[in-house]
């Protein structure tokens, strides 16, 4: 007998269901937790606003009456017509059928919101980064082990967001279930905020470009400590006064050094880098040449 007989034929993927995953679009059906992205993104009636990824509009249409304007991309032309239909009645929301990350940021400040494909979420947010200065700030509701990452919530901090902080500001504002999007997605979403700075702790020159040689440095992890790493070009006197004043152990792994602790030891170190110009630069070419050389492997 044919066992296979009697068997379910396995469904065809349609072209909507390839571009549900090409996309990666988990979209936001749950009312409350698209409330709490509006709520944390924080929009005013004068603001422009810039949506990553219209999707099916939920949230698109939370924002629509809380802005000046709102600029939505999406990139899956199978939505457009529903978008257009459903945004008709807010003059004020231009959906752009366009890859949101092949878009110019706005000449004007701007704010930047959005539900974004967690495969695509370092592009997004590096795109933010260098929208400078018009960004004001970005909300970003991503996989919430990277909000968590990013935002120093396991207690350990990364090297993107240590080095943008004294012009960005990185918070976690809250965790969304899994049951709240469709198709619903293997982890829960997180809700990263960033906001770009005023003005910007460092204001000096020198101590702005010692915190970012010290940091490229220290994340070399080289000697395996913080210590260790930046004794490659630092005085061990200057050093230790250097950690006692932002209360590091000289053991200390740089990971779970705060950004504001770098922010004391940039200050506590700046002269001293800035007398080394040149052992820094050679350190730090050492720091890309190893990259290059892990990226070939």
């Amino acid at each position: 007998m044919d066992r296979n007989r009697h068997q379910p034929p396995t469904p065809r993927r349609t072209e909507r269901d390839r571009a549900r995953r090409a996309y990666g679009q988990n979209f936001l059906i749950d009312p409350g937790a698209v409330a709490r992205v509006v709520r944390a993104a924080r929009p005013g009636p004068g603001d422009l606003l810039v949506e990553v990824g219209a999707g099916k509009g939920v949230l698109t249409e939370a924002l629509a009456p809380r802005c000046r304007e709102l600029i939505s991309y999406e990139i899956d032309r199978h939505l457009i017509p529903g978008l257009r239909e459903r945004l008709a009645r807010y003059p004020r929301v231009r959906v752009v059928p366009q890859d949101f990350l092949t878009a110019a940021p706005p000449s004007e400040p701007f704010a930047l919101v959005g539900n974004v494909p967690y495969a695509r979420t370092a592009e997004i947010v590096a795109w933010a980064l260098r929208a400078a200065p018009q960004l004001t700030s970005a909300t970003l509701l991503t996989q919430a082990e990277y909000a968590r990452k990013r935002t120093g919530d396991y207690g350990r901090w990364s090297l993107l967001t240590v080095r943008s902080w004294p012009e960005v500001e990185w918070r976690l504002c809250g965790r969304v279930a899994r049951a709240a999007f469709r198709p619903v997605p293997t982890v829960d979403g997180g809700i990263l905020r960033l906001t770009r700075r005023p003005r910007p702790l460092l204001t000096d020159p020198a101590a702005r470009s010692a915190y970012a040689d010290l940091v490229e440095l220290g994340f070399t992890g080289l000697g395996g400590s913080l210590h260790a790493s930046l004794r490659r070009i630092c005085p061990a006197r200057a050093l230790d006064r250097a950690f006692r004043a932002a209360g590091l152990g000289r053991e200390v792994v740089v990971a779970y050094v705060t950004p504001e602790q770098w922010l004391v030891l940039a200050q506590e170190l700046t002269e001293v880098v800035a007398r080394r110009g040149s052992a820094v630069s050679k350190e730090l070419m050492v720091r890309v040449k190893s990259r290059v050389d892990s990226s070939n492997l």
